[in-house]
């Protein structure tokens, strides 16, 4: 399964982060997952087999940091973040 694949797998057992920059979908309960995401930025072994890992950052985890220092001690953003002039990496 790829980022782009045609389904979403509803198991959670592929979660362990055991390293910074994994890409998370983040779901309140059963048939929950949806658009929200996370990205890793410590070990996080409290989140093993909760969620459904669909990614890595391969690049550019210095940007996460700065948009992670963005928010308070509750997570909650200071200011807004947007993201531009993205791009793709080929596949």
């Amino acid at each position: 399964m790829g980022l782009f694949g045609k389904t979403v797998p509803k198991t959670t057992e592929n979660f362990r982060a055991l390293c910074t920059g994994i890409l998370s979908m983040a779901n309140a309960g059963p048939d929950t997952n949806g658009s929200q995401f996370f990205i890793t930025t410590v070990k996080t072994d409290w989140l093993d087999g909760r969620h459904v890992v669909f990614g890595k950052v391969i690049s550019g985890m210095d940007v996460v940091y700065k948009v992670e220092e963005v928010g308070d001690a509750n997570g909650v953003p200071r200011s807004k973040v947007v993201i531009t002039d993205s791009g793709e990496l080929p596949m």
